[in-house]
């Protein structure tokens, strides 16, 4: 790149965890970040999942830099062994953090292209010699583009869920039935929340610790006296196998395992029906209003009230059309990070720390990080995020060696973000610690929390 191009900012997409990891990152090395956030606040995604608890500690969700960026502040870092909730997350260390980068992170800002200057992605010529633009939109409509050294996409997959239907389509009628369906844990301490799903029956469709989640939190609510009549429909793409439920009291991750000790609790409390083998195709409206699903077999299920998606995420990739990116055909991560974090092959623990080597693409200077770098797949790593975007910020002040330096030591089972049962911070000690400890009986009354959510 020419002197001129150099000076630029580089853009960082997203105000999350791991974007302003990066930013702090790249202030420590010299380097001048542009946050571009799409909410108004820091952690907009993470404040979503407010109510829910990691099963990580603060010790595990901080980031180096961006602790030494804070300290001038007067900041006071939370009790390293304590675990936060998503809102703790946000309120108590990402909000503060954006506040110290200042005018470093604009707010209302939803990134809707990226690509060279002058160059769309067919042209050759000179290509790596011209900056960056971005071009972003604030909420009222007003257009915006800016020119950047470089690219840090960590906006996450949060806001793209995948639909119900088998296919990875939204199955026929599933848009049209939009105001029965959610694709998030409902937060059933939320009175409005509560009474939506309260006395009804409702089909959760998903096989993953969300869906644990969502069957344990409706079996509590069936359990309460303001919850007579909750019933759950649980259906899976899959039949039911010694696997379905996760490791149970085995699992070298005890809030992992719990989750799905839950959910088999509430399949043989009653509470929920489990239907295996089931594709969903179509939704279909009842003229009360409720919903039949339908199978892609031509199985027919009995109507529902409400339906709770959680077949997974999905990173954006449309605002990146325009540039030169190498993608697993699988995943849709970056192809030399893709066999590492395989789930058919890999849990959160036996994913190594990695960075500018196995994050780089065809376009020099542009990265996925955090949960966007990980694509399809689950189970993302806070830590590994945030030496993810070390080793990019080393590299991009010249320092090679120290990208290339893994500084980052897991425990053998990792230290895995998301949330567990540890709404009872109590509760965490006696596992043994965070998702690391030893296997442990927990209590499956326990509230459990979401998986999801990147941290």
């Amino acid at each position: 790149m020419s002197e001129n191009t150099t000076e630029l900012p580089v853009v960082v997409i997203g105000a999350g965890p791991a974007g302003l990891a990066a930013a702090a990152h790249l202030v420590d090395r010299g380097l001048e970040p542009l946050v571009l956030e799409a909410g108004t606040t820091a952690g907009s995604a993470v404040r979503e999942w407010a109510h829910v608890r990691l099963f990580s500690r603060w010790g595990e969700v901080v980031d180096p830099a961006a602790e030494k960026l804070l300290a001038p502040t007067g900041w006071v870092k939370p009790d390293e062994d304590t675990y936060p909730s998503g809102g703790d997350w946000a309120d108590l260390y990402l909000q503060p953090l954006a506040d110290a980068l200042g005018e470093r992170v604009r707010y209302d800002a939803r990134v809707t292209g990226v690509s060279r200057t002058g160059r769309d992605r067919i042209v050759d010529a000179d290509r790596e010699a011209q900056p960056f633009v971005v071009h972003y939109e604030n909420t009222d409509g007003r257009e915006h583009r800016v020119r950047t050294r470089a690219v840090i996409d960590a906006s996450g997959t949060w806001s793209t869920p995948s639909p119900a239907g088998g296919s990875g389509l939204a199955a026929l009628g599933e848009k049209a039935a939009a105001d029965r369906v959610t694709y998030r844990v409902p937060d059933l301490k939320d009175p409005a929340v509560r009474a939506r799903y309260a006395g009804k029956r409702t089909a959760v469709i998903g096989s993953g610790a969300s869906a644990f989640t969502a069957l344990a939190y409706l079996a509590d609510l069936a359990k309460s006296e303001d919850g007579q009549g909750t019933h759950a429909v649980w259906i899976l793409r899959r039949g039911i196998s010694g696997s379905t439920f996760g490791g149970g009291e085995a699992d070298q991750l005890p809030a992992r395992g719990a989750l799905g000790l839950a959910a088999k609790a509430a399949v043989d409390g009653g509470y929920a029906d489990a239907v295996t083998g089931f594709r969903t195709d179509a939704f279909e409206r009842t003229e009360d209003g409720r919903v039949i699903l339908f199978g892609e077999d031509g199985r027919r299920l009995d109507p529902v009230d409400e339906v709770i998606v959680l077949t997974g995420l999905r990173p954006d990739l449309s605002f990146l059309d325009e540039l030169r990116l190498a993608l697993d055909e699988r995943l849709q991560a970056p192809v030399e990070l893709a066999p590492l974090i395989d789930p058919n092959q890999h849990s959160c623990g036996t994913v190594y720390p990695h960075g500018v080597n196995e994050l780089s693409h065809p376009e020099k200077d542009v990265y996925l990080v955090g949960m966007k770098s990980y694509g399809r797949a689950p189970t993302f790593l806070a830590m590994t995020g945030y030496e993810q975007v070390r080793s990019i910020a080393a590299h991009l002040a010249g320092d090679r060696e120290a990208a290339e330096r893994v500084e980052l030591t897991l425990p053998e089972t990792g230290v895995c973000g998301g949330a567990g049962l540890f709404d009872d911070p109590a509760a965490a000690e006696e596992t043994g610690g965070g998702c690391c400890g030893a296997p442990a009986t927990l209590t499956i009354g326990a509230a459990p929390a979401s998986s999801g959510g990147g941290c």
